[in-house]
C-alpha cells in the first residue's frame, strides 16, 4: 500500500511575509550600520525588531493586553521608520545625532519590552462560565425530583383592626371653649330665668353638631 504524497502549494501570503520581512530585515541592518553599528552588530538589530514583534503579537493572541499593543507599536514603527529611512529620504552617509542615539539606544527599550512581555501575567481565558438558574427554573426541578410539590403553607387569616375609641367628651372640648360655652349658658339663665337648651347653645356657638352635643353633656343640657 502505498502512501500518498502531499504537493507542496505555494501560498501567495507566505511569499509576501517572506519577501517583506527579508526587504525589512535588510533595511533595518543598512539603517544600523548607517547609525555607526558596524559587523555582527548591525544584524543584531533587524533580530531585536523581529522578535520584540513577535513576542509582543503572541500576547495579544493570548488575549487583550493594552502593553502587548504598546510594544507592538514601537517594534512595528521601528520597522516602519528603517523602510522609510533607507528609502531615499535619509542621507545614510550624514545620520543625525538623534537617530544614532535611538539607534543606540533600542536594544535597552527592546529587552525591556521583551521581559515585560514575557513575565506579564497571561489572561486565563478557560475558565468556564456557570450560568445561575432562575428560582423558578430550581424550584420546577426539585418538584420533579420529589414527585410532588410541597404544599403551601396556609397562613392565618388577618384580623381586622379594632375600630378606634370615640373620645370622651372632657378630651374632646378644649376648655376654653367650654367656659365660653358656659358663660352663655349663665347669661341666658339670667336674663330669661330658665336654663338653655342645647339647641339654642348650638346655634349660638354656631360650631358643629357634635361638638355641641358634647359641651351640652358637659354642662348637662336637655
Amino acid at each position: 500500500m502505498t502512501t500518498p504524497t502531499r504537493r507542496l502549494r505555494p501560498d501567495a501570503v507566505l511569499v509576501q511575509a517572506v519577501i517583506a520581512g527579508a526587504l525589512s530585515f535588510a533595511h533595518l541592518h543598512d539603517l544600523a550600520a548607517a547609525a555607526g553599528q558596524s559587523g555582527w552588530k548591525a544584524w543584531a538589530y533587524p533580530v531585536s525588531v523581529d522578535l520584540l514583534m513577535v513576542a509582543a503579537w503572541r500576547r495579544l493572541r493570548a488575549g487583550r493586553d493594552r502593553s502587548s499593543w504598546t510594544w507592538f507599536a514601537i517594534a512595528l514603527a521601528a520597522s516602519l521608520g528603517a523602510n522609510v529611512a533607507t528609502a531615499g529620504l535619509l542621507d545614510l552617509h550624514q545620520v543625525p545625532a538623534w537617530l544614532r542615539i535611538l539607534v543606540a539606544g533600542w536594544p535597552a527599550l527592546a529587552f525591556l519590552g521583551g521581559t515585560l512581555l514575557v513575565h506579564a501575567p497571561t489572561p486565563d481565558t478557560s475558565a468556564p462560565v456557570v450560568d445561575e438558574e432562575p428560582a423558578a427554573e430550581v424550584e420546577m426541578q426539585r418538584t420533579d425530583t420529589l414527585g410532588e410539590s410541597t404544599p403551601a403553607p396556609v397562613l392565618a387569616p388577618e384580623l381586622a383592626p379594632a375600630p378606634p375609641k370615640p373620645p370622651t367628651p372632657s378630651s374632646a372640648v378644649p376648655p376654653a371653649l367650654l367656659d365660653h360655652a358656659r358663660s352663655i349658658a349663665d347669661a341666658h339663665q339670667s336674663s330669661t330665668g330658665e336654663p338653655i337648651t342645647a339647641d339654642a347653645l348650638t346655634a349660638r356657638l354656631g360650631l358643629p353638631a357634635p361638638t355641641c352635643q358634647a359641651i351640652a353633656a358637659q354642662l348637662q343640657l336637655t
